[in-house]
Order: structure tokens, then C-alpha cells, then sequence
């Protein structure tokens, strides 16, 4: 069979050329697609369950909401472990999947069992973002124009900027940090509510039931029908300063009578500062698991410019954090690593066999190698890190064709007699040729085999070790599967 490849690729050498260049074309394609990360996600498959219960105690957290949560969630399948904390006013459960467990599937699994938990009334459990440990991409703060109060900026950083970032494809989620939250603030005097008889109960009644919509139904006038609705949403601290709470002997008794109605911020227990900004608002922006962070670091660079150019005057995005600084620091490592290390394998080959078209043919062996394996790593997903791309060892990819390359030197150099004409022409080359690559095929071959060999009990490796050192096994075992058809070639 490798007799029959030789000859095969000596005689239609054309279509050999046409097959190196489809491989250059598609290598190049495959590698302008492949995921560039500056290192390997190595989390497992998990799915995080959020429930906050502001100013309760961690005791009647896990007893009122974790433990329900937790005893619905055991028996999901694929599950391999749960666990959880609660803390005061916030309860977390995690779990934990198998390796190749369907991140979508296990969520669906999960929000399907949620629905039966029964927890106290008002908390809604969510699930966190479908992100990662290193799903964290992109940070921000919001500049403001002076004495702007941190609950405007917040505001501007909740309900503009942070829903516009969100739609930008690829994206989990975006967390806010810092400021503080604008609140209507309701502050009551108890002298007042004895003094006109209302309770606490009646008066946070009278709010809540005071500010809503409604809608009355139609009114037929003619061939029109006219929507008719009632508007009772709150627009200003006034309009909430004359709901009215109660009627004492026919006079109504309004919220501005027993409170004094402002605007001011929810009670803060941390700040965000940076450099000389004691007091400033961020945003992160978290990937969603799988993206490619180069290309959605990209088009979020865009819909930052875009924002900025909407925002009202003085306010700007200013990032701070762009995951592509790292990503670029390692491609420019790996490739600085690839072509010192081509130019010292050419030198070298250059040296030794003391023929540079020779050093030549043996360097197209890498190039040809690489884009091989990237086609090969783009098909099995696997990304470009400094871990998959570290494992490259030159000496390992062009041994084969140095082995080869040299025995043919050798036999045309001893074999070659300038008094034969038959030693003159192209056709003693390639029987040389076709000779050398019979003999030396089958232990090139075999050498290959056993070097990926060596790497098959990595490739059992599973959970945190396998993601760290499985795309290194695959890379190397894809160059040398490569190298091999190059040398071949």
C-alpha cells in the first residue's frame, strides 16, 4: 500500500501540487477561523442556581431556600456532584456534570426541576450566565461630568449601556459594579401617622396599590373605538407625595401629610475606585462559554464606539481590560517561537547537508505540517492557546523529511557515475527517489506510530487534567500524522 502512495505521488506529481495547495487554502481557512485563547478552559460543565433573600440570616437561608433547592435538584442527569453556600441574604447552588454532558440540555434539566421547588413568597432563583472562570473578556468604567451623582451614572450604566452591550453576539452577560441604585424614597414621621390615625400597613398599601396602569376597555364612537386606560405610574416624587393613603371626616389624608417623599440611593456596603476615582462605576463583560474571544472582543469594541457616540454629552465608555491584549501576547510569543525556530532549522539543515535547496524542501515540511493540524484542530474543536501551540517541536515535525532528505543525498551522491549517461537524466532521480522513499517508509512510518502511541494514555485523561493536557497530545499526534503525509509528498 505505501509502495503504491510513492509511486503514485511520483508520477502525478502535478496532483500532488494541486493537493498541497487545496491543503495550504484550507489550512489558511481553518486557521483564521480557529478559536485564539491565551490559555485552555478547564471548568467543567456546571450550572449555577442564584436566589437572593435581602437582610435574612444564613441560617434560615439554607434552611428556607438552599436545602429545598438542593433536595430537587439531586438525581439530574449526568450529575456528578452538588454543592452549595449561603451567606447572608444570598444562597448559591452549583452542579457539577460530566465531561461531554450538553451545556444546554443540563440547564433545561435544571430550570425543569426549579419550577417544582417551593420556596418562600417573592424569591425567584435564576441561573447564572452560561460563562466560565475565564469567561471575563472586557471591563469598563463610565465617566460622567463633574458632581453627577454616583445613582445617575448608575443609571445610565443599567438601563443604556449595559442593554445595548448585551446584544452584541457571543455575550453571557454584563455585570454592573459600583454607584449606588436610585430609589423614591419614603420617609415617615410617626407623629404624624398618630396624629392622622394611619398605619405603616396602610400607608405601604396606598403606594403600592396607587402606582400602576389600567386599562378601561373600548369606547364606540361612530366607526372608532377608543382605547380608554387609566395612567398611574409614578413620573416624579410629587406625583407620589399626593397618592392619597386614607379619608378622615371626608378629608383625604395624602403621603405627603404623614412622609417626606425624595429621591436618594439604596444603602451601599462597598465602592468601586480606580487610580484617583474613589468613587466610580464598572462594567464586565462576561463571554458566553465556546465563543471565540478575538472575535467577540472585536465586535464589542465596535458597539462600545457606538455607544459612545449616543450617550448624553460627558459621558463615556472608557475600557480598561481587553482579554485580546493577553491573546496577542501569546500569538505574538508562539509565533516568534515558530519562525526563530524555522530560521534555526534552516540554518542548521543548511550547515549540515551543505545544500540549501535541500534545507529548503525539508523547511516546507512545517508550514505544510501546521496548516494540516490546524484543519484537523478546527474539526475537532480544539483552540489555539500557548498550551496547544507550545506543544509544536520542530525537531519532531521535520525529522522525517531530514531522514529522508539525507538518505537521498547519500544514495545519489554514492551511487551517481558521471560516465553513465543514464545517470544524467530526471529518471535516475526519481527511481533514487521512489527507492529511498520505499526503504525508509515503513520505519518512518512505524516511528510515527509509536511516538503517538506514547500519547494514548494521556488521551484517557478527563475533567481539569484532560481540557490541560489533551489538546497538547493532539496537536503533537496531528503534526506527526502530518508530518508524515508531507514527507511523504
Amino acid at each position: 500500500m505505501l509502495d503504491r502512495i510513492i509511486t503514485f505521488a511520483l508520477t502525478q506529481r502535478v496532483f500532488v501540487l494541486v493537493l498541497c495547495c487545496a491543503l495550504t487554502g484550507f489550512g489558511w481557512r481553518a486557521m483564521n477561523n480557529l478559536p485564539i485563547e491565551a490559555f485552555p478552559d478547564v471548568q467543567d460543565v456546571q450550572v449555577q442556581i442564584v436566589t437572593q433573600m435581602p437582610g435574612i440570616a444564613p441560617e434560615e437561608v439554607e434552611r428556607s431556600v438552599t436545602l429545598p433547592i438542593e433536595r430537587e435538584m439531586s438525581g439530574v442527569p449526568r450529575q456528578t456532584q452538588l454543592r452549595s453556600v449561603s451567606i447572608t441574604g444570598l444562597s448559591i447552588v452549583t452542579l457539577t456534570f460530566a465531561d461531554g454532558a450538553d451545556d444546554y440540555f443540563v440547564r433545561q434539566q435544571v430550570l425543569e426541576r426549579l419550577g417544582n421547588v417551593v420556596l418562600p413568597p417573592g424569591l425567584q432563583p435564576t441561573l447564572a450566565p452560561l460563562s466560565t472562570a475565564v469567561g471575563e473578556v472586557f471591563r469598563y468604567r463610565v465617566d460622567a461630568p463633574p458632581n453627577t451623582p454616583p445613582y445617575e451614572i448608575r443609571a445610565i450604566q443599567d438601563w443604556v449601556i449595559r442593554p445595548a452591550i448585551r446584544i452584541v453576539s457571543g455575550l453571557a452577560d454584563v455585570v454592573s459594579f459600583g454607584g449606588s441604585l436610585k430609589e423614591y424614597q419614603v420617609s415617615v414621621d410617626p407623629y404624624q401617622l398618630k396624629r392622622y390615625g394611619v398605619t405603616l400597613d396602610q400607608l405601604a398599601n396606598a403606594v403600592a396599590a396607587n402606582n400602576a396602569n389600567t386599562g378601561g376597555g373600548l369606547l364606540r364612537r361612530g366607526d372608532e373605538a377608543l382605547v380608554i386606560r387609566g395612567v398611574g405610574i409614578f413620573g416624579s416624587a410629587d406625583d407620589l407625595t399626593r397618592v392619597v393613603v386614607t379619608a378622615r371626616n371626608g378629608r383625604p389624608i395624602y403621603v405627603g401629610d404623614v412622609a417626606e417623599v425624595s429621591i436618594g440611593e439604596r444603602p451601599r456596603s462597598g465602592i468601586v475606585a480606580m487610580n484617583d476615582g474613589d468613587d466610580v462605576v464598572q462594567g464586565i463583560v462576561l463571554m458566553t462559554k465556546g465563543q471565540n474571544p478575538s472575535k467577540v472582543v472585536a465586535d464589542l469594541k465596535l458597539k462600545v464606539e457606538e455607544i459612545n457616540s449616543r450617550l448624553p454629552a460627558g459621558f463615556r465608555l472608557v475600557p480598561f481590560y481587553d482579554r485580546t491584549v493577553l491573546v496577542d501576547h501569546t500569538v505574538h510569543t508562539v509565533v516568534e517561537n515558530l519562525l526563530v525556530g524555522a530560521a534555526l532549522v534552516i540554518a542548521i539543515l543548511a550547515i549540515f547537508l551543505r545544500n540549501l535547496r535541500a534545507a529548503l524542501i525539508v523547511a516546507t515540511v512545517i508550514p505544510l505540517s501546521l496548516l494540516a493540524a490546524f484543519i484537523l484542530m478546527h474539526s475537532r474543536g480544539i483552540s489555539a492557546n500557548l498550551i496547544s501551540l507550545g506543544a509544536v517541536d520542530f525537531g519532531i515535525i521535520i525529522d522525517s523529511a531530514v531522514v529522508l532528505v539525507e538518505a537521498l543525498m547519500v544514495k545519489l551522491a554514492l551511487e551517481r557515475d558521471d560516465t553513465n549517461p543514464m545517470h544524467a537524466g530526471a529518471s535516475w532521480r526519481l527511481q533514487a527517489l521512489k527507492t529511498t522513499a520505499t526503504e525508509l517508509g515503513h520505519p518512518i512510518l512505524f516511528s510515527k506510530a509509536i511516538i503517538i502511541t506514547a500519547f494514548l494514555p494521556i488521551f484517557t485523561f478527563q475533567r481539569v487534567e484532560g481540557r490541560i493536557f489533551t489538546p497538547v497530545t493532539y496537536t503533537v499526534s496531528l503534526d506527526r500524522k502530518s508530518t508524515r503525509l508531507n514527507s511523504s509528498h
